[in-house]
């Protein structure tokens, strides 16, 4: 197991990566045992039968599956991985949320998406720092071959430019068990699939605390979020944007979920009273 020392030193590596580049992928950050438990909570989703994309966007050729900690409790170990969780403890705000949270499961024949960016939606003039950071996670190997998602290599600081055929595209391949992790302004895309086989992917996409999230998370997951972790229900919207937003009729939301509830065990009366710097306006 990686001490706390070696954990902090990888984490300077991927945030330097990440500022160069746009992304950084983390090889082998969960283990086989990991993903067999994923694929069979998911297989029920998948298939030749399964929902498929509606357009050519989500893929005509693509199952996709969401809200999936409503489906497949294993996914949350890929949502609040301690790795990907201490960069977005730096590059996101406190609190900050699971905007999005779905598999892609690419089949035989899918086409290669057009180049977008994920957070194109919150309408604020680039360049900008990202709104938003995704995530990547690959439960099948990505290759060349089976639709591993290309980049555009320091993109994530453009303005206005978009893609064209003189910008290098490279192709993210990485082992199963891997995950990229990739700005919100980067452009990207779902490659193609060539080979003969699916090609399994789950993508946690997150926001700042002060932005809508893509998925209504507490509806999609619902009474399910009681069983999660305290990071888990945070980030689903289980808690305060200092000094008020979040709340539930005036309250802080995880009395919601939680019958014991004490507002001095989760700070959240201090944490609004120091927002306004001592003027007391605190949510419990």
């Amino acid at each position: 197991m990686m001490n706390d020392g070696a954990m902090a030193r990888d984490v300077e590596d991927d945030l330097r990566s990440y500022e160069r580049d746009g992304y950084v992928v983390l090889e082998h950050a969960v283990d086989d045992d990991t993903l067999d438990r994923i694929r069979s909570e998911l297989s029920p989703w998948l298939g030749d039968d399964a929902f498929r994309g509606r357009n050519d966007f989500e893929g005509f050729l693509s199952n996709r599956v969401y809200a999936l900690l409503a489906k497949a409790p294993a996914i949350a170990i890929l949502v609040e991985h301690p790795r990907v969780m201490a960069m977005l403890d730096r590059l996101l705000l406190p609190n900050f949320l699971l905007s999005a949270n779905l598999a892609i499961n690419l089949l035989p024949g899918e086409t290669a998406q057009q180049f977008h960016i994920d957070d194109d939606f919150y309408r604020v003039g680039r360049p900008r720092p990202p709104i938003s950071v995704s995530a990547i996670w690959a439960i099948d190997e990505f290759t060349e071959e089976n639709g591993a998602t290309e980049v555009i290599l320091g993109s994530h600081r453009w303005g206005d430019e978009i893609p064209g055929a003189d910008h290098a595209v490279v192709k993210v391949v990485m082992p199963a068990g891997s995950v990229v992790v990739f700005a919100g302004t980067l452009w990207h895309r779902g490659g193609a699939n060539h080979s003969d086989r699916s090609r399994l992917a789950i993508t946690p996409q997150y926001c700042e605390p002060w932005a809508r999230q893509q998925e209504q998370q507490i509806l999609s997951v619902g009474p399910k979020a009681a069983e999660y972790s305290e990071r888990i229900q945070s980030l689903l919207g289980y808690s305060i944007h200092p000094p008020f937003m979040g709340h539930v009729d005036g309250l802080h939301p995880l009395r919601l979920l939680d019958p014991q509830y004490n507002s001095a065990d989760v700070g959240a009366g201090k944490a609004a009273a120091d927002y306004w710097s001592g003027e007391g306006a605190g949510l419990e």
